[in-house]
């Protein structure tokens, strides 16, 4: 076991009432929300720390010293503030707890069950919106700018966005309506910390002269070290004298503030990517990083005559990873750098996700196949458009959340000219559930089934991930979206060492004759494959649990062949019940004259859950358990 620390809630109220110089105050009280940050990243075992630590002195600035009854439930007159790029919740929350505008337990349930959200979500008090998707936050302050106008109320609205945002359209497309407006309560405050997801953002997409480009759409404009307080006050003291247009502050900071080897990023190899920017630290490196934080705090409270700070000790089980895990999108990536080396048309596109798209070893060998497009995934699918009206074959990379859903009408626009283009999503699923219901793509089989010409595949494991893009490749004739777990998996089955995949039909992984179980993907068919092995041993009943990595197409003779003998089928899936496999699945019953079969559809019906894998897939009655249970009310 391993001990973590916290600074405790009577240690903050003592500091923050406790120092009379402002710029020390302020200063310390960023330090111990950067502590407390740190510790719930660890406790949690993911998070963004990164990005978390680069804007604590903006809103340590802005809670204790510029608004007035910040987000103040009940009171219409309150200033707004809420963050756009959503990666630091974990420092939000942890300045909220220390305030005590949360309950302060709350910091040991980061992205847990009823806890705190991996981002922002409106369920938590004092967070005004939901974010996690980029792009939004200047369109809704517009929106709540308006509202505050037709009810007669005053108060400012203060928005926290990221630099690497600044490349999603959405935002250019905000600016000059604000303006046109008038709209002078609107605040945005930049965190240019110059790094976005793994790397820089000037090496990504180069934002240009951002000053001119805010300015030529009608925004006061003001610049200043974002991580000094003495900059920031200058800069808020400017804005209050601007009546007449919505102003924006550059804010230099630097990513990792106040950790010295979580501020910096590599020149080559894998040392280029910045590596502070989500998931949880080493043991080694939380202990460095809180030994240095800590001393800092202790040392400025010296400066002011002032007692140590208190910290309190928990324990930690440090989580064991899989023994033997599969990892499909390292599978897929790998198998994408072969087919590149036969087929010289083949280019990927990456949209600022290349370390969690399998995309390192094929940047690294064909670099002038490889195009990085930015926080900016209509532009890539778009782009996508042009190369393969003029004979390439196109791989479009994002998260499944974020690929299949603000592109959708580029994909479809595409798929109207009747070309290939392949797109892999990374992140599919349920799971991880951390990060909260803004990534959990659940809703992406749906938005694409029905897009002609476009066959959908969920591989269940390394030996099928390399398979389907090899069919999309070199068998498919259409265009093709490959969904892809991102979690390391264990897998309690294998396929055939001579399994091939044949369009429409599935294979079985168990053997039985009283329930057929059908689903896709590692994380379903583990789970029902336990399932179906407890059934087996405890209950008698024999179990066949069918591997189905298509999503929108099912061969009738197959369906016949396989279904036709069973009285009871349940198809799982990784997915909203709605428009998922399982309707298909049982439409196709029914127009293939098996519509007598008793069917049971699992999966999701309400926005997923945050938190640990296991407990979430508890809530939704996805576990092993759950599906045993089923199973039984059925038979």
């Amino acid at each position: 076991m391993s001990i973590l620390q916290f600074i405790p809630p009577e240690e903050i109220k003592r500091l923050n009432s406790a120092l009379k110089d402002k710029t020390t105050h302020l200063s310390i009280m960023a330090d111990v929300f950067r502590f407390n940050t740190l510790y719930s990243i660890m406790n949690a075992g993911s998070g963004h720390i990164g990005s978390s630590f680069s804007f604590m002195d903006i809103i340590t600035y802005l809670w204790l010293d510029e608004m007035q009854s910040a987000n103040e439930p009940g009171n219409p007159d309150a200033d707004l503030f809420f963050s756009s790029k959503g990666h630091d919740a974990p420092g939000l929350y942890a300045l909220l707890t220390g305030l005590g505008k949360l309950e302060f337990d709350l910091i040991h349930k980061l992205r847990r069950k009823d806890g705190l959200p991996g981002h922002p979500d409106v369920s938590i008090p004092y967070l005004i919106t939901n974010t996690g998707s980029l792009g939004m936050g200047i369109s809704k302050a517009k929106g709540m700018a308006i509202a505050k106008r037709l009810n007669g109320n005053q108060g400012r609205i203060f928005v926290i966005m990221g630099d690497g945002e600044l490349q999603e359209g959405q935002v250019w497309e905000s600016l000059q309506p604000a303006a046109n407006g008038k709209f002078a309560e609107i605040n945005v405050i930049i965190d240019h910390n110059k790094i976005q997801s793994d790397t820089w953002v000037d090496s990504v997409s180069d934002l240009g002269d951002l000053e001119q480009r805010f300015r030529s759409h009608g925004w006061e404009v003001a610049r200043c070290d974002g991580n000094s307080v003495e900059a920031l006050k200058e800069s808020f003291n400017h804005f209050a004298t601007v009546t007449d247009k919505p102003k924006v502050l550059i804010a230099d900071t630097i990513k990792g503030k106040g950790v010295s080897f979580m501020e910096t990023l590599g020149s080559s190899g894998d040392d280029a990517y910045y590596k502070f920017h989500s998931g949880a630290p080493s043991f080694d490196n939380y202990q460095s990083a809180s030994i240095e934080i800590l001393s800092r705090i202790n040392e400025k409270l010296e400066e002011e005559n002032a007692e140590k700070v208190k910290t309190q000790e928990i324990g930690h089980i440090m989580p064991v990873p899989p023994s033997n895990p599969e990892r499909l999108v390292s599978a897929y990536g790998e198998e994408l750098v072969k087919l590149a080396e036969e087929d010289e048309d083949i280019v990927a596109l990456d949209a600022d996700l290349v370390l969690d798209t399998g995309l390192i070893p094929f940047k690294n060998q064909f670099p002038e196949r490889f195009i990085e497009c930015g926080i900016a995934e209509q532009d890539m699918v778009s782009a996508a458009g042009g190369l393969a009206l003029m004979g390439k074959v196109p791989v479009v990379h994002s998260f499944a959340c974020f690929l299949s859903t603000r592109p959708n009408e580029h994909i479809y626009n595409n798929a109207t000219e009747h070309t290939k283009i392949i797109y892999a999503g990374s992140l599919a699923g349920l799971l991880p559930s951390g990060p909260g219901h803004s990534h959990q793509s659940v809703r992406d089989i749906s938005l694409l089934s029905s897009i002609p010409g476009m066959t959908l595949i969920q591989p269940c494991n390394e030996q099928e991930s390399r398979l389907a893009i090899r069919w999309a490749v070199k068998e498919n004739s259409h265009s093709t979206y490959i969904r892809l777990v991102s979690i390391p998996c264990e897998t309690p089955f294998t396929l055939p060492e001579n399994y091939q995949l044949e369009h429409g039909k599935g294979i079985a992984l168990t053997e039985g004759d009283d329930v057929i179980i059908v689903a896709y993907g590692p994380v379903m068919l583990n789970e029902a494959v336990h399932a179906a092995n407890i059934l087996k041993k405890k209950h008698d009943l024999h179990v066949k649990v069918i591997n189905f990595p298509w999503l929108n197409y099912i061969d009738s003779q197959w369906l016949v062949e396989h279904i036709q003998s069973c009285k009871f089928v349940c198809v799982i899936d990784d997915h909203y019940t709605k428009s998922g496999l399982g309707e298909y699945f049982a439409s196709e019953l029914l127009v293939n004259g098996l519509g007598n079969k008793n069917i049971k559809l699992l999966g999701l019906d309400e926005i997923p859950r945050c938190g640990k894998n296991n407990e979430v897939l508890v809530s939704h009655n996805l576990d092993r358990e759950s599906i045993i249970r089923k199973i039984i009310e059925q038979v």
